[in-house]
């Protein structure tokens, strides 16, 4: 709970907004009119288009900044939708994760104050997301053991128990009920299910955790209407509290889980993790362990759905399913894009970038760049180099649950389309309205008959 009294919270919250989303929006709206590329990108992602209209303008878009060279001036900084450019910065120790911290001047030391009385969150510190060494490299150090590809295919087993269970539900409908929404029938529970039991998130408090991560995802984004932002808070605030309490039970009764591991844990120099930054760890590991494969799943199926020629190539050679995983996340990435700031004068591919500067990667146009990738625009389950795609960023900010990621969509994806192989999907699929976490809120299907197992 916060410290100030309550008109200051108010005055507090509506300072962030106004600061990290309404004065931002007005920007890029104005850009965007003005023909800023960069700007016509980031108002595209607020068009009440249909996804396939808004995926083909959003390509030409990232076309033509691609075009431009390794980076391309905006109104508000540089973006780039080259892969060589955006491996380069993510790679590079010049750039870090989020702005640089601004805390002179009037409106520097305002949002400062803002600031620290937002709740716990992905872009607050100490979230490993916007965190750099020395903190950065102690809290990654103290999960990291739990998402290394051993560990993951140690859970395997387990994950395919799941979706096997998941899919006995499916199976059991009603006849003639076989119409379903896969998003929260399937693509949210199997994630979630994994990664709860990792943390030892009692069974019943699976759907409890979704809401959570639905509620908070838009958090990443910025130019968020007052009342979304608004709900965002709220969730986040809810999240932290949960999180409070849930942490207390594993304190009283611990177990064989990670958060467990992490309430004793302590580093090279005896120190342990404080209540918020057990609690900004815990939260991401929770995200990360789910949030990307809900995505990765939903952008999987539809994906599938659309190419029948590509799943047709998965019935008739299973081994080409990890390879498919990849190539999903290199057509259509869960994560659209990432943000970074030179830390000192620097250059990114030649091209010179200040101090101080914003720069957004764009990871989905890195995957279509066609220097790379042939036929960048073909979704292709054999693609040979499918795997060099940048979806989980790079550098010490890779993603933390990629693999579990990989293997979780590789798990689920086959066992739903080997139960049933005559899964169509509906008309009324309905995208996520976040610009930088992409995906499906709702993905109406038919199953069809289903193979007897």
């Amino acid at each position: 709970m916060s410290d100030l009294p309550y008109a200051q919270r108010l005055f507090a919250r509506d300072v962030r907004w106004a600061l990290g989303h309404a004065l931002p929006r007005l920007a890029t709206d104005r850009a965007a009119r003005q023909g800023d590329l960069h700007g016509q990108l980031v108002a595209l992602s607020r068009s009440p288009r249909p996804h396939g209209d808004t995926a083909d303008v959003e390509r030409r878009l990232m076309d033509r900044i691609r075009a431009e060279g390794p980076v391309h001036r905006s109104r508000f900084g540089f973006v780039t939708a080259s892969h060589p450019a955006v491996r380069e910065v993510l790679s590079s120790n010049d750039f870090r994760t989020g702005a640089l911290p601004v805390t002179t001047g009037p409106l520097g030391r305002l949002a400062a104050w803002a600031g620290a009385d937002a709740p716990v969150g992905p872009l607050k510190p100490p979230s490993l997301l916007v965190t750099e060494p020395p903190d950065h490299t102690r809290y990654r150090k103290l999960v990291t053991r739990v998402f290394s590809v051993r560990a993951v295919e140690q859970l395997r087993t387990r994950a395919e128990e799941i979706a096997e269970e998941l899919l006995d539900d499916l199976q059991r409908r009603p006849p003639g009920a076989d119409d379903v929404d896969l998003v929260s029938a399937y693509c949210g529970l199997l994630p979630v299910t994994v990664i709860a039991e990792i943390l030892g998130v009692p069974h019943a408090e699976r759907h409890r955790v979704l809401r959570f991560g639905t509620g908070a995802a838009p958090s990443l984004d910025f130019g968020l209407p007052r009342r979304r932002f608004l709900a965002v808070e709220r969730s986040l605030r809810d999240f932290d509290a949960w999180l409070a309490q849930h942490i207390e039970r594993i304190r009283r009764q611990p177990g064989a889980n990670l958060l467990s591991q992490l309430v004793t844990a302590r580093d090279d120099d005896g120190r342990g993790l404080t209540g918020t930054e057990l609690r900004a760890t815990a939260g991401l590991v929770l995200a990360a362990g789910f949030e990307t494969t809900v995505n990765l799943l939903g952008n999987g199926i539809a994906l599938l759905d659309r190419h029948p020629d590509q799943r047709a190539a998965l019935h008739d050679d299973p081994t080409l399913w990890p390879n498919a995983v990849d190539e999903m996340l290199r057509f259509d990435p869960p994560v659209f894009l990432t943000g970074r700031a030179a830390t000192r004068d620097t250059s990114i591919g030649g091209r010179p970038v200040p101090r101080g500067a914003l720069v957004t990667l764009l990871l989905a146009g890195a995957n279509r760049d066609a220097a790379l990738f042939t036929a960048p625009h073909r979704f292709d389950v054999t693609r040979p180099n499918a795997k060099e795609h940048l979806s989980f960023s790079g550098g010490r900010h890779y993603c933390l649950g990629a693999a579990l990621a990989r293997m979780e969509a590789e798990v689920g994806l086959q066992a739903l389309h080997r139960r049933f192989p005559h899964l169509t999907l509906h008309a009324g699929a309905r995208r996520r309205t976040t610009r930088i976490l992409r995906g499906y809120v709702h993905l109406p299907a038919r199953l069809g008959t289903p193979v007897p197992v």
